[in-house]
C-alpha cells in the first residue's frame, strides 16, 4: 500500500493539468487536482475560446456590408458589448463545467484552492492549510501576461485577461504589443467599432511568421482603418482629462480611452514553493525540463506554458499524454513540436504550418516557391478589395513540402489539415497529382503548377 495520500497530485486546472488527472484518475491511479482560480485555465476562461468568440463578433460589421453586393438589404444595426461579455461568460461557465464533469467522471479529486510545494512530495492546499503528499506530482500552472512593471503607469494599463471583462467598450484603445495577442485584439476591438492604435518596437509585426504573410496582414489592417506604429514604444501612461495619455518614443503624445499590453507572457510560477521542493528554473521563472518533461527533482514533472517551451494549448495537452505514457505505460515518449499547425485568428486569418521562407533558406541548400496571391470569389461581388496569399515552400533537392502559409478567410482551418499532409511527408508532386476542389481557396495549394522563384543559398534567384 502506497504511503502517499495521492499517487498523483496535479498543481494547475488548465487543459493539459485537467488532461493528466482526468486520464490518470481513468487508469485507477488515486489523483487530486488544484486549481486556484478557475478549471480551464487560460485557454477556455481567458484565452483562446473567449478571444475567437470575441473574433466572431468582430466580424459582423464587414458581413453585413458584403450581403449588399448579394442583393441583401440590411436594416440599422447596433451593437451591445454588454450582451456579447453575457453571452460569452454563459459559455464559459459550460465549458469550466464539462471539464470539472470529465474529472469527476474519472473519480479524481477536485480542489479548489491555491497548492504550492512544501518539498518534493507535499503539497500545501492554501485554502485549509492542510499538507498532502503524493509520489509525483506535476506542475501546469501556466503563464500570466507580462505586466511591463517598467512602465511608467503600468497599472493604468489592462491586460488581455481584463479584455474580455471591460465594463463599457471604449471609444478608442491602444494596444502595445505586435504578437499574436496584439494583432487579433486589434482587429477585435477595431471590428467592433474601437478606434485602434497597435504600437510595436519591431519592423513588421508577427516577427516569428512568413515575410509575405506578416506585410499582407499589416497592409490589409491598415486598410480597414487601424493604425500601425512600427519602431516605436511607449514611454509613460497616465491620466488626462478625458481617459489616458500616452507618451511615445517616436510618434508623440496619443490619447486613449484604453491602455492594453500584450508584451509576451510569463511562467506562472511565483510564490510556488519550487525552490522548497528544489526544483530548478531559468532567468524567467520557467521550470526547466528534460525531454519528458520531468524536473531535475525525479517525482516532479511540468508540462504546458509554465515550462515555456510552446505556448499552445494542444501542445500542453500532448505533453500530458506523452507524461501518461511515460509515467503510467512503461512507453517512454517525447513530446513532438515538429510542424505544428498555427493560426492567428487576425482579420484577414492567417494559417502556417512549418518552416517560413527566411528559417527554409537557412536550412536548406536550395529551396523552390510557390506563391499565389488573388481575390476570393466572395470579394468579387461584395467589393471588398481584399487578397489572400497562399505560399508552398520546397526542399528543391527531395521535393518535399516544408512550409506552407495561408493569409485569407478560413486559413486556420486550412492549416489544420496541412498540418497532416506535412508531417506525413508529402512532397510537391504529391500535391500535384491531388485534384482541385472547385471553386475554393484551397485548390491554389494544388494547382500552383511552376515555382514563383527559387532560393539558393539564402538569396533569390
Amino acid at each position: 500500500m502506497s504511503s502517499y495520500d495521492y499517487d498523483l497530485f496535479v498543481i494547475g486546472g488548465g487543459s493539459g493539468g485537467v488532461r493528466v488527472a482526468r486520464v490518470a484518475a481513468s487508469l485507477g491511479k488515486k489523483v487530486a487536482i488544484a486549481e486556484e482560480y478557475r478549471y480551464g485555465g487560460t485557454c477556455v476562461i481567458r484565452g483562446c475560446v473567449p478571444k475567437k468568440l470575441f473574433v466572431y463578433a468582430s466580424q459582423f460589421h464587414e458581413h453585413f456590408e458584403d450581403a449588399a453586393g448579394f442583393g441583401w438589404t440590411v436594416g440599422e444595426t447596433s451593437f451591445d458589448w454588454k450582451k456579447l461579455v453575457a453571452a460569452k461568460d454563459v459559455e464559459i461557465a459550460r465549458l469550466e463545467g464539462l471539464y470539472k464533469k470529465g474529472l469527476a467522471g474519472a473519480n479524481a479529486e477536485i480542489l479548489e484552492t491555491r497548492a504550492e510545494l512544501v518539498d518534493a512530495h507535499t503539497v500545501r492546499l492554501l485554502k485549509t492549510g492542510q499538507t498532502v503528499t503524493a509520489k509525483t506530482i506535476v506542475i501546469a500552472t501556466g503563464g500570466r501576461p507580462n505586466p511591463h512593471a517598467a512602465l511608467p503607469g503600468h497599472e493604468l494599463c489592462i491586460s488581455s485577461n481584463e479584455a474580455f471583462h471591460l465594463e463599457e467598450l471604449p471609444k478608442s484603445i491602444v494596444i502595445a504589443g505586435g504578437g499574436y495577442i496584439a494583432v487579433e485584439f486589434a482587429n477585435i476591438f477595431h471590428g467592433l467599432g474601437v478606434e485602434t492604435t497597435l504600437i510595436y518596437r519591431g519592423a513588421e509585426i508577427l516577427s516569428r511568421f512568413d515575410e509575405d504573410l506578416r506585410r499582407g496582414l499589416h497592409e490589409a489592417m491598415v486598410a480597414k482603418g487601424i493604425r500601425i506604429l512600427c519602431h516605436d514604444t511607449l514611454q509613460k501612461v497616465s491620466k488626462g482629462a478625458d481617459g489616458l495619455v500616452l507618451e511615445t518614443l517616436n510618434n508623440g503624445t496619443l490619447q486613449a480611452g484604453v491602455v492594453m499590453l500584450a508584451l509576451g507572457r510569463d511562467p506562472n510560477t511565483e510564490g510556488l514553493g519550487l525552490e522548497a521542493a528544489g526544483v530548478a528554473v531559468d532567468e524567467r521563472g520557467a521550470v526547466i525540463v528534460d525531454e519528458y518533461s520531468r524536473t531535475n527533482v525525479e517525482n516532479i514533472y511540468a508540462l504546458g506554458d509554465v515550462t515555456n517551451r510552446v505556448q499552445l494549448t494542444p501542445v500542453a495537452i500532448h505533453e500530458a499524454m506523452c507524461f501518461i505514457e511515460t509515467e503510467y505505460k512503461n512507453n517512454p515518449t517525447r513530446p513532438d513540436y515538429e510542424l505544428i499547425p498555427t493560426a492567428v485568428f487576425s482579420q484577414p486569418e492567417i494559417g502556417t504550418v512549418g518552416l517560413s521562407e527566411e528559417e527554409a533558406g537557412r536550412r536548406y541548400p536550395e529551396l523552390e516557391v510557390y506563391r499565389a496571391q488573388f481575390r476570393p470569389l466572395k470579394a468579387t461581388l461584395s467589393g471588398r478589395a481584399e487578397r489572400m496569399i497562399m505560399k508552398l515552400i520546397v526542399d528543391a533537392a527531395s521535393r518535399k513540402v516544408v512550409g506552407a502559409h495561408i493569409l485569407g478567410h478560413d486559413a486556420g482551418e486550412m492549416a489544420q489539415l496541412l498540418g497532416v499532409t506535412l508531417k506525413a511527408g508529402c512532397t510537391k508532386d504529391d500535391f500535384d497529382r491531388t485534384m482541385a476542389l472547385h471553386p475554393t481557396a484551397a485548390e491554389e495549394l494544388v494547382t500552383m503548377y511552376a515555382p514563383s522563384y527559387r532560393i539558393r543559398d539564402g538569396k533569390r534567384i
